[in-house]
């Protein structure tokens, strides 16, 4: 007959097999990163109304634009769910919508003047956070991270977009 186990030993046994993932730590990483490169954001450009959400359509976009349902595939993610980010986005000033001109039926997503100034000040964010980084952990470190990162970028980016 088995023992059924205590919600302590189940909760030690899930503990334990989530320490030693480099998923769980990649996961809590981005996260921290992400709540610190908007708080930054925040306080160096004013931007209130950014959120997570937000973030993580933004990367997505490329410089001259993106329809949203390339968009919704990058992010996995329906072009309902896509839609709407983009519309408070739009709203907030940051993207705008245009004919995309490859096919006069078809939009495309990209930035406007202040979402390029946003992007910008962002980027210099991200530059800073890193060279903070860098300078904790050290920069071979920090090389080989961004290596080992860009290898898994290009291993799991979708073949064709």
């Amino acid at each position: 007959m088995s023992k059924k186990k205590t919600p302590e030993a189940r909760a030690d046994e899930t503990n334990a097999r989530k320490s030693p993932s480099a998923l769980q730590v990649l996961f809590r990483v981005s996260r921290r990163l992400n709540a610190e490169a908007i708080g930054r954001m925040r306080d160096t450009s004013k931007e209130s109304g950014l959120r997570t959400a937000h973030t993580m359509l933004l990367p997505h976009i490329d410089a001259e634009g993106t329809r949203p349902s390339v968009l919704a595939g990058r992010l996995g993610v329906t072009k309902q769910a896509v839609g709407q980010l983009v519309d408070e986005l739009v709203e907030m000033g940051f993207l705008e919508r245009v004919h995309d001109p490859a096919d006069a039926r078809a939009r495309l997503v990209r930035f406007s003047k202040r979402g390029r100034k946003s992007v910008s000040t962002g980027l210099d964010v991200l530059e800073a956070m890193e060279a903070e980084l860098s300078e904790k952990i050290g920069e071979k470190r920090m090389i080989e991270l961004r290596r080992a990162l860009a290898a898994l970028d290009a291993l799991l980016a979708p073949s064709a977009e």
